[in-house]
Parts: C-alpha cells; structure tokens; sequence
C-alpha cells in the first residue's frame, strides 16, 4: 500500500505573470488572462491505493541547479521525445544530454539545458509557455527514474517537486490547474497547486501512454483508452460523466482532442481510418480515410477551428483532411444522455447509406493535400498560425514547414526546413548541475 502526502510549503503555481519574465523564455512568454477552471480535490490528502504511487512531495535538491558555465558541442543531440506546447507555438525536446525549447515561427532557440552528468530526458511537457516544465528520464544515463515525474521551475534552474509511482510513467500531460500522470494501466490526476490527488482511472494495457486533456479555460475533459479494446473513456469533470466511446474494433494507436475537448479523432493500428466522434454525445461524426493498407498512425492535430485534421504515419506521408462539423451546434448542444453510459459508433453518418452495398473504400473521404516526408523517421504534425500551414517535428531533428492548397488538392509546397540537433542549435547551453 502507498500513499499520497501532504504538502508544506504549497507547490507554487505556474508563473505566467506579465511581470515574470525569466531571461531565455522573455521574448516567447505568452500571458495566458482567461481564469482557469478550478478542479476540486474529491479525496483526501492522504490516498491509500494498492500499488502506484509512492508520494509527491516538494523537494529542495541540492544537486539540480544551474552553473554559470556554458557549453559548446559541435555534434548532435539524441531526441528521445519531441512534442508541442498546449497552443503549438513552440516545441520541447528531450535529448540522451538534457532538453530544449523552440519557438515555431519564427523558427529559433529558446533555451537549450544540458545535465553535467549527461543525464537523458524520455518525457518531456511544457505548460504552455510558462516556466513549468515536467520530465521522465530516459537513456542509458537518465536523469531521473522512469517511475518519476519531475516538476522542473525554469526561473530557478531546478526541479522544485516530484511525483513518485511502482511503475514507468508512460506519459505526461499538464494545464494549468492539473497534472495527469499516465501509468500502463492507471491515469492519475492531481491538482496543480497543491499536488493532492483528484482521481484515478484505471484503462485497458496502454504502453503508449495515450490521453489527452481540453486546454481551453473552462471544466476538465480527459481522453483515455477504457477497460475493452479500441474503447475510449471520455470523462467530463464539471458535469461528473463519463462517455465509453467504441471507437474501433482493433487496439487504439493515437487520438486527438480539441482545445475545447468537444471533438475527438481517433484512429486504431490498423492505421486505416480516422473517426472524428462528439465527446459530448459519444456519436461518430465524420469517418475519413488514410488509405488502404495498414499503417502506424504516429499523430493527430485538428485546426484551431476545427476546420481540417492532418495525420503523419510510418507511410512517409502526411495528409489533411477536411471536416464538416459544426462547432457552434456541438458547443451549445446539450446531451439528452445519462452521466454514465456506453455509446456504440453511430450509424448515421453521411456515407452509411451506401454500406453493405459496395466496398467501404468507395464511399470514403480522402485527403485534400499530402506532404511527402523526408527520411524514415517518426513526425508529429499540427497546424500553423499562417491560413493552411502545417509544421512537421521528426524525431531525426526535422523541422517543416509547409502550406497546402485544399482547392488544388495538389502536394504541399515546403515553406521552411531546419535541423534542431544539429548546429548551430544546440552548441551554446547551459549546464544544470
């Protein structure tokens, strides 16, 4: 049996105050004015569960800190993790030395960080542009245990917390008001400003720590594999209900939500389809396909506006595809529906006439715009703040951009290519000790 402590002195929250301004995140901090819905711990401060986490506490180590020197190095980084921020203006890395932060657009550093004991990083999540920062170790030196996640405050150069479990921590995912850890089987959420625990879900065998949680300001919606195959739990925290969505008949491979959490598209490993599905009534909405043979679908990004979907796979392409929701009628839609229940896909979607009478391919939605992609190695894509611009991340150190012509349905047009591991990025850091 584990347990959960209190804490004392609180855990600060994030710093996106206009008056902070932390030197290497200064010309990128983005202030982030709408309130924050406020999530409510539903438990004690003492959690007694069978076998996950261990404790979360505030800790003062004397070992984390930053020199004053710097470093220089003229070959390139490992990536062990690449991903964007909550509003994909920039990205972090975590690398087999340390991690660093990149801006989109205009593409440059932001600030780079190597470990003196060249410790990896796995796991890495950047609370929007603030000084927050939560790392898992990776690597035949991590920097930390794979069962910890580290709260990393940019403004003081250290780690000021920590959140301890019995097993790998598989994924990461931060708002302002909470943290959620996610486990092979479990998924905990804590309540960011005092890291007491709210709940737990316990979810089907998911070693690609699959979930997702809405960012905009307003109550918590969490996305997460449920208890069956090709099942998806959509919990809504202010209204205490739960959807279980049978999204596909295979294993779930990745999923996307909007920043509003009203929308959801998910896709199996199969890698075939992708099915766009309300989260706040469980129906299948749009049914779009990648192609016809089996793929590893590596990403998912809706628009800001939910206008279009891009998807990269292990098929060296990327494609994008247009949606035909209504957001404004999913936004003040309410569900007639009980708190709990299990929806099954809907049959009613635009194409479902015609099924049972010609094979399903024929009555698919194909891509507008595809990109071909360089090398073989794993991308993730989201979409620019320029009208129809992609930005592409491989884990090779690749970064995309590009711009599609949905009228043309032509291939897209490369705008911008760099290299983030190797120089000159990466060549002056500074040393954490």
């Amino acid at each position: 049996m584990a347990t959960i402590s209190p804490f004392s002195p609180p855990f600060p929250l994030p710093n996106t105050s206009s008056k902070f301004q932390p030197p290497m995140l200064q010309p990128y901090l983005e202030q982030l004015e709408a309130p924050q819905h406020q999530l409510q711990p539903q438990q004690p401060a003492v959690e007694h569960v069978n076998d996950e986490p261990l404790h979360g506490s505030l800790i003062q180590n004397p070992e984390s800190g930053v020199s004053s020197n710097h470093a220089s190095t003229n070959h390139s980084a490992t990536a062990y993790h690449v991903t964007f921020n909550q509003d994909f203006g920039c990205f972090a890395i975590g690398t087999d030395r340390g991690f660093g932060v990149f801006n989109c657009v205009p593409f440059c550093e932001s600030f780079c960080r190597y470990f003196e004991n060249i410790g990896g990083i796995g796991i890495i999540e950047m609370l929007f542009r603030s000084n927050i920062l939560a790392f898992v170790g990776r690597g035949d030196h991590p920097q930390y245990p794979r069962n910890k996640v580290m709260i990393w405050d940019d403004h003081q150069s250290r780690c000021i917390s920590e959140l301890c479990f019995r097993s790998e921590v598989r994924s990461i995912r931060l708002r302002q008001d909470c943290i959620v850890v996610v486990l092979e089987q479990k998924i905990f959420v804590y309540n960011f400003s005092n890291l007491k625990l709210l709940f737990q879900i316990e979810t089907t065998t998911n070693p690609k720590g699959l979930c997702e949680v809405s960012q905009a300001a307003g109550p918590l919606v969490l996305v997460c594999p449920g208890l069956q195959k090709g099942q998806v739990r959509v919990k809504h925290y202010a209204s205490k209900g739960t959807k279980f969505i049978v999204a596909h008949d295979s294993v779930l491979a990745c999923f996307a939500l909007t920043r509003e959490g009203n929308l959801l598209a998910t896709a199996s490993t199969k890698g075939t389809l992708i099915r766009i599905f309300s989260t706040l009534e469980g129906t299948l909405l749009q049914e779009v396909r990648r192609g016809l043979d089996r793929a590893e679908i590596y990403s998912v990004s809706f628009s800001p506006t939910a206008q279009w979907l891009a998807v990269s796979s292990d098929k060296g392409t990327v494609h994008v595809f247009s949606l035909k929701v209504n957001l404004w009628n999913l936004s003040t839609n309410k569900s007639s529906s009980s708190p709990d229940s299990r929806v099954p896909v809907a049959a009613s979607s635009s194409f479902s006439f015609i099924r049972g009478v010609l094979p399903k391919y024929f009555s698919s939605e194909w891509s507008v715009a595809q990109f071909r992609l360089p090398g073989v190695s794993q991308y993730i894509v989201t979409f620019g703040n320029e009208k129809n611009t992609l930005i592409i991340l491989g884990w090779d150190g690749s970064f995309i951009r590009c711009k599609f012509d949905p009228a043309s349905g032509k291939e897209m047009t490369q705008l911008e290519y760099h290299n983030f591991l190797n120089p000159p990025f990466f060549a002056n850091i500074r040393v954490c000790t």
